[in-house]
């Protein structure tokens, strides 16, 4: 399994190499698109992004857990929680070990 993790420059050098984009402009529109998609999630709105899954917002309540060092009862507090449900062409993807991405090995 790979140890690289995918990130935000990575994103836009991506958008640099394969539409041109200008390297401070490829950084605007990967904070734009983040910044749609946490605002979306903010106000509690689902995020369906076609061929890779679905971002939404799950609530749960108050529940008593449980110390794992002491064993002693502690109250968990209500909260929201993000949930990620990949597509099943994701999970193909993934299964498969290809990517769509041309000259991938």
């Amino acid at each position: 399994m790979s140890t690289k993790t995918l990130t935000r420059a990575d994103l836009a050098e991506a958008l640099v190499r394969k539409i041109g984009l200008p390297r401070n402009e490829s950084q605007e529109l990967v904070e734009l698109v983040l910044g749609e998609i946490s605002t979306a999630l903010g106000k509690g709105e689902g995020v369906k992004l076609s061929s890779f899954g679905s971002f939404g917002v799950r609530q749960k309540g108050r529940r008593i857990g449980r110390n794992p060092k002491t064993g002693e009862e502690v109250p968990i507090t209500p909260r929201r929680v993000l949930v990620f449900r990949a597509s099943n062409i994701m999970k193909s993807r993934i299964n498969s070990g290809r990517s769509r991405r041309k000259g991938a090995q």
